[in-house]
């Protein structure tokens, strides 16, 4: 089975700093310590209203990583025009609607697909590796398909709020597509609402080569410290593989 990489959202580490201004905590020095602990890469998502990532912070991740920064952005103008100036590692294309608290859904890749065509495009061309926000359905993937996207990645926040057999039917679909997605030379990723109690039948799903975690991480890391966080969700995520 392929090794599965674990990719640190330090989102909400600026969002603890932008409750009060200022500069503390420093997402940056919390995406390091992430790298130290065993984070594989870091994910950072510059919303519209900048709420917790800011446009400096991007410019610091670039020039501090040594590993890969997933740049998760809205499918727009400003959008693409800012992951084409830093050209991060990657840029996961997801929706983002203002009023929400956070991402609430997939990426309906099928119905914007002529939007997204020429952004993709345009990434590809830059040599930043596209990815897709999407739930694990059929048509999505057929869409990404066709727009060429060479990463997926699933949104897990339904099965991370499901128990018994519900969750267990989400799993399923959530496993069957990310075998769909790799027959046709895509890499399936997932993320959003794993913990420790439940991220363990997602790592184990053979496909999949990526899971993005960063809220539960960082409170968490409240309690037990970054590092420890981190340090223990890789164990779950290795002991299920």
């Amino acid at each position: 089975m392929p090794p599965l990489r674990l990719g640190v959202n330090i989102d909400h580490v600026a969002t603890i700093r932008n409750a009060r201004g200022g500069d503390f905590p420093d997402p940056v020095r919390a995406a390091l310590m992430a790298v130290e602990a065993g984070a594989d890469g870091i994910t950072a998502h510059l919303r519209e209203d900048r709420r917790h990532i800011r446009d400096e912070d991007i410019a610091s991740l670039m020039a501090a990583l040594t590993v890969p920064l997933n740049l998760e952005m809205a499918a727009t103008d400003e959008m693409l025009e800012i992951a084409l100036r830093h050209k991060p590692h990657a840029a996961c294309i997801v929706p983002e609607k203002r009023e929400e608290r956070t991402t609430e859904g997939g990426l309906d890749a099928a119905r914007q697909f002529d939007a997204l065509a020429p952004m993709v495009r345009a990434l590809g061309y830059a040599g930043v590796r596209v990815s897709l926000f999407i739930e694990p359905d059929v048509a999505q993937i057929d869409a990404a398909i066709r727009l060429g996207a060479p990463v997926v990645e699933f949104h897990t926040g339904r099965y991370a709020h499901l128990d018994g057999q519900p969750r267990a039917d989400e799993l399923r679909r959530i496993s069957d597509a990310a075998a769909l997605a790799a027959r046709n030379g895509i890499e399936p990723h997932a993320g959003h609402g794993l913990t420790f109690e439940n991220v363990g039948p997602i790592a184990a799903i053979p496909q999949i080569r990526e899971l993005n975690i960063g809220h539960f991480l960082v409170g968490e890391a409240i309690f037990t410290g970054l590092a420890d966080a981190i340090r223990t969700m890789r164990a779950h995520m290795d002991a299920a593989r």
